[in-house]
Order: structure tokens, then sequence, then C-alpha cells
């Protein structure tokens, strides 16, 4: 295992929390319902840290104006959140308002660290220590050699030892996302690249840590940091070891009834066959974009000139199957962003602008007129920010 940091530090754990926002939920992703009087405390609750959060240091009485909650009832809920350490009081405002100066109350952002793993790349298992406001603090990797089954599990516990030991605050808990069909409790109900089915991964970490665990599917996870900066509706499309999508429709992410929505990897692409998928089918959409596939592929043409055209072409036939299963999709929702993330040399290129004409071919003006069709600006570390925002939703209520 290698690491950016080699800081040991002791793992107390988090403290407790009585907040049950819904994972995933955030500012735009927080229901709208009306909220039963058992629940609203804890509602109340998000909402305080929502504010605090995405807004910085503010006193009392100016989260009750924003929150609209009295201010008996936020100066309740700070004290308590102050006495669990989640808030921190600042000092006095200083300003030249009259009066008392008020004290100034924050999230307590040097106080908590998240750990984030991304298990989605097919050579190796990526992971990091990231502060409250998502900035990297120290990164580690395992080399995955093949390994599948029990041995991958393994590794993932290798790779959170050595992350672990290099935080230096409370660990707020620990986000996984994991290749594969994964239900809302964390079992992994099948990752065939990593041989898994029904792994109760989330459990198993939960009581090897002694730590909050969420674990989620890597797209699903990875469509969480994107949403941040695309707030419209939007298809994350995740390459990587195999190939998955994260979809957000109405500001709310789309799971599916049997927990595998976006699962377009081993959708059967035309009807004259193909490469035979890890699943056991020919011609899914994974046997002909998946990141081990293309890169054999275009290592078996080799680099000269001559085998130019012949790369750019097998790129090229990966976007129209990408495009070809997208179609259908952007035309039933009428998104407005479809967005890809993995390898740039293989996605961004060729392969992307074959995507963007067979998807325009295949779709009505009217559906892809304002469609946007881009690589992420996330780069390599969407999955594992993703991951970070899915424990600050799961632990505090708010992204």
């Amino acid at each position: 295992m290698t690491a950016t940091e080699t800081t040991p530090a002791q793992q107390p754990q988090a403290p407790a929390t009585s907040a049950t926002a819904p994972l995933f939920a955030g500012r735009a992703l927080r229901a709208s319902g009306k909220v039963l009087p058992e629940h609203a405390r804890s509602h109340n609750r998000s909402l305080v840290l929502q504010t605090l959060y995405t807004q910085g240091a503010q006193s009392r009485a100016d989260v009750a104006r924003e929150t609209r909650l009295t201010r008996v009832t936020v100066s309740d809920l700070v004290a308590e959140l102050i006495a669990e350490g989640l808030v921190v009081e600042l000092g006095q405002r200083e300003d030249a308002r009259p009066g008392k100066p008020a004290t100034l109350i924050d999230v307590d952002r040097a106080g908590f660290h998240v750990v984030a793993l991304d298990l989605s790349e097919h050579t190796r298992f990526r992971g990091a220590v990231l502060d409250l406001d998502g900035g990297i603090v120290a990164r580690a990797e395992v080399a995955l050699d093949g390994a599948t089954g029990e041995r991958a599990v393994e590794l993932i516990v290798e790779l959170l030892d050595g992350l672990l030991a290099l935080t230096t605050a409370r660990v707020l808990g620990i986000g996984v996302g994991s290749p594969g069909v994964v239900e809302p409790n964390g079992v992994v109900r099948s990752a065939p690249n990593l041989g898994w089915t029904d792994l109760p991964l989330q459990e198993r970490l939960t009581a090897a840590f002694h730590l909050p665990v969420h674990v989620a599917n890597d797209a699903n996870v990875a469509v969480l940091a994107e949403h941040a900066t695309a707030p419209g509706d939007l298809i994350l499309v995740k390459v990587g070891h195999g190939v998955g999508a994260g979809l957000i429709v109405g500001g709310r992410p789309v799971l599916g009834a049997g927990s595998a929505a976006g699962e377009i990897g081993h959708v059967v692409v035309g009807t004259d066959g193909g490469p035979r998928c890890a699943c056991g089918k020919h011609g899914c959409l994974e046997s002909w974009l998946a990141v081990p596939r293309l890169t054999a592929e275009l290592e078996r043409l080799g680099t000269t000139d001559a085998a130019a055209s012949a790369r750019e072409e097998t790129l090229r036939e990966a976007g129209r199957r990408l495009g070809i299963v997208l179609a259908p999709v952007v035309g039933a929702l009428n998104l407005s962003e479809v967005v890809l993330s993995g390898p740039t040399e293989l996605l961004d290129g060729p392969l992307l602008e074959a995507a963007v004409e067979t998807l325009r071919n295949r779709t009505m003006a009217e559906h892809h007129r304002d469609l946007r069709l881009r690589m992420t600006a996330h780069g390599q570390d969407i999955v594992l920010r993703g991951a970070a925002v899915m424990v600050l939703s799961g632990q505090l209520g708010v992204s």
C-alpha cells in the first residue's frame, strides 16, 4: 500500500447523532413533504447543520432567520450539537451593529475527517481521508492483482487500516463506492467483476472498525459529487472495471425498485452479438466499453501509424454503443446533461464524439437541443468526493 502521508492518529469514534435524514439527503435532495411530529426534532437538527455547513459561521439569530425556526428552538438545538462536539462557538462577531455582539457558531470543520473508498477501478482500490469541506488530507491505495471474492474484502480492510492511521481528527464515518448492484443496507447483491454475491459489505466493515459505514453503487455515489456543480437532471456514466450509471431526476437520486437503476453495463447493445461479458451474455455495453476490454483491444492493435485508424474506429464503435444505450434514457427522461467519468485518454475524443453523434441521431431534436454530453470535471476523485457527501448526508443530514 502507498500513501501520501504517514501521520498516525488514534481513532475515537464520532459522536452519535439523532439525525435521521435519508442517505443522499442534502440541500437540493432534501425531502419536501410534510414533517411528522415525531420526526420534527431530527429534521430541525438537519436544518441547523445544513445552514451552518453551507453558509459558514452564523449567529444563533442568523440561523433562526434562515431556517424559520424559533430562537428558542435554535438555541436548544445548538446547545445539544455543541455538547455532542458537532458545532463550536467561534467568538463574538466583529461589527458595528448596536447592542451586544453576537457569538458566531459553525460546524466543527477541523474536528472531523471522513474516510472514502473507490472500488471501481480494475487494477486497484483507492482511498482518501477528507476534511468536512471536501479537501483531501491523505491518500492510499492497494493493488488488486486480480483479487476477487474474500481476498478483495481483505484488501479493503487493509486499505482502511492504513487510511485510518492517517487521520488526525475524529472520524465521522466511512463511505464506500462499490461496483455492482448495492442495496440500501449496503449489501452488494452482485458485483461480477469482483466475484461478490450477496456480500454484506457495510455490516462487515461496521463490525470491523466500529464506525458508521455507508456503502452504495460507485456510479450512484459519483453522481452526488457531480450534482453539486450540475444541479439539473443528469445521468453520470462511470466507466472503470465495469460500466454503470447514476441518475438524478427532479433533484432526487433514482435507485429503482431493486436498487439496480443505472445498471446499463449489462444491457445488450444491438442484435449483432459482440464480445462475451463477465455476466455470461454477449454484446453487453460493458463488453464494449469497460476499461480492461478497451485497453486490451487498443494494445492488440499496436501504436504504429498504420494502426491509428483502427484504434480510432475501436473507440468510435464503443462510443456508438454507448450512444445507443443512452438514447432511450435521454428520450424518456428529457435529461439536461450526460456526464462521463473514467480515463480521459479513452473516453475524451473519438469515443465521446461518436456517443454524441449517435445520441443525437437517435432522439428527437426537442430532446437533445439543450443536452450537454461532457467529461466530469472531478477527474479520478469523483467517487471519493461523492462518498464523502454520502457520509455527510447519512451522519449529519447535510451535503
